[in-house]
């Protein structure tokens, strides 16, 4: 057993996009309508800016180009906040839906953009929907050949929508020059059991949510990673119509409650950005980290 690590840092991130743009929301909201619809993201990132820099932490900030390009403001805040600025590729659009081409024209899009914005490099990516799997391995193939150093695209559990639950629970290479680092799982008798964030943060008790990160931290010896969205500290997002009771309940569940959770979070444990942690100095001696050099 992994010598329990107290001090270990965890890597905080967040998936900048609207609450238009969930997949879920795919079936009731045409693509083409999201010029057309309230974004709230800039304020809700503001709002998250804030309370990390109340509580001296730095994050990584998975940022869609379509935000980006209509909110510059927001990728230079992130970067003048001293945090990563990183991809969640351009347009939403699930990885495994797309084609080898049309996925590399979406993630160096993004990365081209961000970078000019942002003025800094971009080396990680996430996935929406975490959408790499065993249907689309190639997608490490493009990602590395972009350019990206590390990914955090596969969630490993079992999920009506995502999830690959036999992969690695913690950081690995999946190709030479490129880490894939899963958001956190704890390991229950045969299951990985969702203990990061997103919905299931949402929906149980926060204590339980804690217990399960403290557990990865001092008995897997590991740090966690953490993800959670803008939106989902918006009580007063606008609802959308015609949706189904799934799909309502998984969105807006506990909503209201989410701000005060991760402040709580913030303060209960240590964090940091995932580039520091896996790819810096406090990377893991048992996972090569890539260099950041230019490929």
């Amino acid at each position: 057993m992994p010598t329990p690590t107290p001090a270990l840092r965890n890597a905080m991130s967040i998936d900048v996009e609207d609450y238009f743009q969930v997949s879920a929301f795919a079936p009731y909201i045409r693509r083409e309508d999201w010029n057309g619809l309230e974004c709230r993201v800039e304020r809700n990132v503001d709002a998250i800016l804030a309370l990390l820099a109340e509580q001296q932490v730095k994050a990584t900030f998975f940022t869609l180009g379509w935000i980006a390009e209509r909110y510059p403001q927001v990728v230079k805040a992130i970067v003048a906040g001293g945090h990563e600025l990183a991809s969640h590729g351009y347009g939403h659009e699930r990885a495994s839906d797309l084609s080898p081409a049309a996925f590399l024209q979406d993630i160096a899009s993004a990365k081209k953009l961000l970078e000019d914005l942002g003025g800094v490099p971009v080396v990680g990516y996430r996935a929406p929907s975490f959408s790499i799997g065993k249907g689309n391995l190639w997608a490490f193939d493009v990602l590395r050949d972009a350019g990206y150093r590390y990914s955090s695209s596969v969630y490993p559990i079992a999920h009506d929508h995502y999830g690959m639950p036999d992969s690695p629970r913690f950081a690995y290479p999946v190709r030479e020059g490129l880490l894939e680092i899963p958001v956190t799982t704890l390991r229950m008798g045969s299951r990985n059991l969702p203990s990061s964030g997103g919905g299931y943060f949402r929906l149980l008790p926060y204590a339980l949510s804690r217990w399960m990160i403290r557990r990865v931290n001092e008995v897997d010896g590991e740090p966690a990673v953490f993800y959670f969205h803008p939106w989902e500290i918006d009580p007063d997002q606008p609802r959308v119509a015609g949706i189904d009771a799934k799909t309502r309940f998984r969105h807006y569940v506990n909503i209201a409650r989410t701000q005060g959770r991760i402040v709580r979070l913030l303060g209960d444990f240590r964090w940091g950005r995932m580039d520091d942690i896996f790819l810096g100095r406090e990377a893991s001696p048992r996972v090569p980290a890539p260099s950041l050099s230019p490929a």
